[in-house]
């Protein structure tokens, strides 16, 4: 897919790096955007990653260009989508504060451009952003990152706008033709819309970047033996706790509930920096782990569960703790980070020079 550059290649010749820059210029496509993508090949895994980001990113600018009155000419929103030949179907705006929380996409390339890698491409793309800490949506936001935590955003009004449209879609152009994109609040967001869907028999592909995963933070302890021994722990404790309120299992015969969800493979992008979704590495890892040693069965109970959504179920709360999903295509970013913000932010999984370890985990 050719695109021929402008005024876009000048300015990003005389931008700085694309971390370098500052904040307001990181809103700018021209300074920042994947501009090295000047041909996207859709079976290339780098390229689906860096097009899912780009558009993740476009709503983030969305919600921005409103918070700020940038309009027509002066809003930065278009070109992380029109790049790559996109266009804006609508708009998806939360009720209660009227922000710009997610956008779908329709893939509209010139007829030119119809050839076999195109194959590979999305008809539609539905995005959600993360959490914007600005006035206008952070009060909301913020509101919607402790549902988060409390295992509560299958209940929120922003979840139910967005798995109507999830639903709308799909049902007009069918599953094959969508993917689901989204970046930390936004990957929370996508990631429940998908386990949602699967859970129906519609396996939409997705893109999570940053997802939060809601967890003591083990994975930033050094000590390899301390770190697994307390996972052993947690297992042995949740696993022991879901058998005593009887959550997952009736008796051993019981359908395994991660069995229906299993076929859903998300691709999740980590990086071992970001706190909030590095949890993602040991969860997966500890599960392989536990099958080496010969007590997988209580890892699989446990891998189902998290303690905090065990209490509030105990407690008569109806729980949903999003971050826990049987199967996944773990992708982390090995690219050495300056710091948290970095290491949390959308713009690293466009980088060029990214350097990843991807892992697909199936759950048995």
């Amino acid at each position: 897919m050719q695109w021929r550059l402008g005024g876009y290649q000048e300015a990003a010749a005389a931008a700085t790096s694309t971390f370098g820059i500052m904040a307001s210029e990181r809103e700018e496509f021209s300074l920042s955007g994947p501009l090295h993508l000047t041909v996207v090949d859709w079976k290339n895994a780098h390229h689906r990653r860096s097009v899912a980001a780009s558009l993740v990113q476009g709503v983030r600018i969305l919600e921005r260009d409103r918070q700020v009155k940038r309009q027509g000419s002066q809003a930065l929103a278009p070109p992380w989508w029109e790049f790559f030949h996109f266009q804006l179907i609508r708009q998806l705006v939360d009720d209660v504060d009227s922000s710009i929380f997610g956008a779908i996409y329709e893939f509209k390339p010139p007829e030119s451009h119809y050839h076999n890698s195109v194959d590979e491409s999305p008809r539609y793309v539905i995005a959600f952003r993360g959490t914007i800490t600005k006035p206008g949506s952070v009060s909301r936001d913020l509101e919607l990152d402790v549902c988060i935590i409390r295992n509560g955003l299958h209940e929120t009004s922003r979840f139910e706008t967005a798995i109507q449209a999830v639903r709308n879609v799909v049902a007009t152009v069918g599953k094959s033709n969508v993917w689901l994109a989204g970046h930390s609040l936004g990957a929370a967001m996508a990631l429940l819309a998908g386990k949602t869907m699967a859970k129906t028999g519609i396996f939409l592909q997705a893109f999570l970047f940053n997802s939060p995963f809601i967890s003591a933070p083990l994975e930033r302890i050094k000590n390899k033996r301390v770190k697994h021994g307390l996972r052993i722990a947690s297992s042995v404790i949740t696993a022991g706790l879901a058998l005593a309120t009887k959550k997952s299992y009736q008796n051993s015969r019981s359908v395994d509930p991660f069995a229906t969800l299993s076929a859903w493979v998300p691709f999740l992008f980590v990086n071992p920096g970001d706190h909030f979704c590095s949890e993602y590495i040991g969860y997966f890892e500890h599960r392989k782990k536990m099958d080496d040693i010969g007590i997988g069965a209580i890892e699989r109970l446990a891998t189902q569960n998290s303690l905090g959504g065990l209490l509030m179920s105990a407690t008569g709360r109806e729980s949903e703790p999003l971050h826990l999903i049987p199967s996944a295509n773990v992708i982390v970013n090995l690219t050495p980070c300056q710091d948290f913000r970095e290491a949390h932010g959308i713009h690293q999984w466009w980088r060029p020079d990214l350097h990843i370890k991807s892992k697909l985990y199936n759950y048995k």
